[in-house]
Formats: C-alpha cells, sequence, structure tokens
C-alpha cells in the first residue's frame, strides 16, 4: 500500500497540472501564441538548464559501474532503435511514427527516478548513474528520429537528412545543457550558492510550465482519432518495456536499487519532454500530448505493481 500511495503521489500532481492547463485553455486564459511561447522557452532555457542542474549535481564517480553503464547504454540504444524499426514498418501512417516512437522510450527518468528511488531505499542508489547513462542517449535518439520523421521537411535528400540530423543533436540545447553539466560532474565542481540557487530557480520552472502547455497543446477530439496508437505506446511504455527488460537484468545480476533505475529507465511514464521536443520539431504534438496523459495517469499503477513483483521475488 506504500508503493501504490508514493506512485499516486508521484503521478497524480503531475495528471492534474496537466489538467490545470487544458481547463485554462477552455477558459481561454491561454491561448496558441501563449502556449508556443511557453514550448520555447521551456525547449530552450528552463529544461537544458534542468538536466545540466541535475547532471552537474550528481556524483558519477561514486556509484560507477561499467557493467550497469553499459546494460543502460545498450539497452536505451536497443529501446529507441527497435520500437522505431518496428513502427516504421507497420504503422500505416507515417506522420506519426516520430512521435509514437518517442513517446514509447522515453520515461521520465530524471524527473521521477532519484525521487522513487529515494522512497524506497532513503537514498539515491544506481538511479543518478542510470540518469547520466540513458538520459543523454534518450535525448541524442529522439532528435535524430524525430529529424528523420519530422512532417514538415523533405526527405527526398538522405545526406541533407543525415547532415540536418547531425547539426539537430549539436545544436539541440537540452543534449547541450546535458553535455555542460558533465564536466563539473566527473570533476566534482561544486557551483557557488549564487551560481546555484539562480540554476535552481530556473530549472523549477521547466516542469510546470512544461506540463500546463502538454495540458493546453491537449486536442480532446483530435485525441480520441489517436486513441489506438496512445493506447498501444502507453502498453509498451509501462508494461511491455519492462517485462522484456527485467529477465536480462536479474540474469546480469542487478538487484536492489540497480533493478529499481533500471524500472525508471524503462517504465517510468513518457516524459513531458516529448511533447516539447515533437511541437518543436514537427513531429505530432497531439499524439505525443495524448500519451503523456495516458502513461501518466495509468502509471501509478503499473509501477506498484512492478515494485510488488520485484519485492514479492525478493529481488529488491
Amino acid at each position: 500500500m506504500s508503493n501504490f500511495m508514493f506512485s499516486l503521489n508521484a503521478t497524480l500532481p503531475v495528471f492534474l497540472v496537466i489538467v490545470l492547463g487544458w481547463f485554462l485553455m477552455q477558459k481561454k486564459m491561454f491561448n496558441e501564441n501563449f502556449v508556443d511561447i511557453i514550448n520555447k522557452f521551456v525547449f530552450k532555457v528552463s529544461l537544458p538548464v534542468l538536466l545540466f542542474k541535475d547532471i552537474a549535481t550528481t556524483p558519477i564517480k561514486d556509484a560507477f559501474d561499467p557493467k550497469f553503464v553499459i546494460f543502460c547504454m545498450v539497452g536505451t540504444t536497443i529501446m529507441f532503435m527497435g520500437i522505431w524499426a518496428l513502427t516504421s514498418i507497420f504503422m500505416k501512417d507515417k506522420s506519426m511514427v516520430g512521435a509514437f516512437t518517442q513517446a514509447s522510450a522515453r520515461g521520465s527518468a530524471a524527473v521521477l527516478g532519484i525521487a522513487f528511488v529515494q522512497n524506497i531505499y532513503g537514498n539515491s542508489g544506481m538511479t543518478p548513474l542510470m540518469i547520466v547513462s540513458a538520459v543523454p542517449l534518450y535525448n541524442i535518439y529522439s532528435v535524430i528520429i524525430l529529424t528523420f520523421c519530422a512532417n514538415n521537411q523533405d526527405h527526398s535528400d538522405k545526406a541533407a537528412t543525415i547532415k540536418r540530423a547531425f547539426k539537430n543533436i549539436l545544436t539541440n540545447p537540452i543534449i547541450l545543457g546535458i553535455a555542460a553539466g558533465v564536466p563539473f560532474s566527473l570533476l566534482n565542481i561544486e557551483l557557488p550558492p549564487l551560481v546555484l540557487k539562480t540554476v535552481t530557480n530556473v530549472a523549477q520552472t521547466a516542469t510546470p510550465m512544461a506540463l500546463l502547455a502538454v495540458g493546453a497543446g491537449f486536442e480532446g477530439r483530435k485525441a480520441i482519432k489517436k486513441l489506438k496508437p496512445t493506447m498501444i505506446a502507453t502498453f509498451i511504455k509501462l508494461v511491455a518495456l519492462p517485462a522484456i527488460y527485467f529477465p536480462f537484468a536479474i540474469a546480469m545480476g542487478f538487484r536492489e536499487s540497480a533493478l529499481v533505475a533500471i524500472l525508471i529507465m524503462v517504465g517510468s511514464p513518457t516524459t513531458v519532454t516529448c511533447y516539447i521536443m515533437a511541437k518543436n520539431m514537427g513531429n505530432d504534438g497531439v499524439l505525443s500530448s495524448s500519451i503523456i496523459v495516458m502513461a501518466t495517469l495509468l502509471s501509478s499503477v503499473t509501477l506498484t505493481f512492478w515494485i510488488f513483483l520485484l519485492k514479492s521475488m525478493g529481488l529488491i
């Protein structure tokens, strides 16, 4: 019951802020221009600052485990590329491929990860190492997939598309934020209190503003038409991926906080960043917001189930 209440407390407030964004849009307190400005601010400023802070203040070397790092990196690569390949083959509406792939693979590792493990073990355990290993790849692969699947660009020139993908990686604000934080973490450089406080204040705007933007951008009638891909992506994110990855993780000897960190990596609800990036890179924002809403709503049940199962098996 305690794990269920924690899951509920972690996910329900997120869902309610999304609902608030939708409500304010209906009441005309938000308009499309304002929401576009929020999206750009979150994408270019607050999310990069948030990830910079998370990485810069994460003690990577303290819990370094090569086997765990390789598992997270290889697992993330297979997850993104496998879903992209299958979606490209089986999804008839190619305009949804990029948004579907990203939302099916990319979870709220940085937002929920540390808090979830701390609730269970009293410390962050292996989660910071998972975040450093997986989150940069989340963003790199998302940029590549969203670039190749963008609905507003000509993909007939493959060389130009590849060049554009590399440019998008090198100039993506979120990736730059992560890259800027790595030296601070590796060299154990502490940010001066004045800088840390300023960075923290900006970073704290990222999640609520992004959630409000998701809610405001949620178009119910259009989302209903995309209910089937929404439910499939939610199932992949919350159920299928953990079911596939846990046997391998257990066989490799991961236990306790390492297993919970892997659960966050593969089974946490779709991150709000998916909507921000899809919207800013010419992909399906309606489908992205729909999957975020559905995955967030159902994740308290699925996360609790996986925690209960792992505890029952004596693995955590």
